[in-house]
């Protein structure tokens, strides 16, 4: 239970290759891709942007006129 095994650590120059070798895998879009992709999100994001905010302005305009009721 307590015994130590004697393990290899690789050096480092291998971790490096392997990490090289990995980024080159790794696909890479075109310049009118990501241009694409990013107007993409940030249109996205803008519309869920402004859905939020047209839903926590009719929340509040209810809190407020449920709170303005006298009985």
């Amino acid at each position: 239970m307590g015994q130590n095994e004697n393990v290899e650590k690789t050096p480092k120059t291998s971790w490096f290759n392997g990490l090289k070798t990995e980024f080159s895998k790794i696909f890479w879009p075109d310049g009118k891709s990501l241009v694409r992709q990013t107007i993409a999100v940030v249109a996205v994001s803008v519309v869920v942007g402004l859905i939020i905010a047209l839903m926590d302005w009719v929340i509040q305009y209810g809190v407020d006129f449920l709170i303005g009721l006298s009985f």
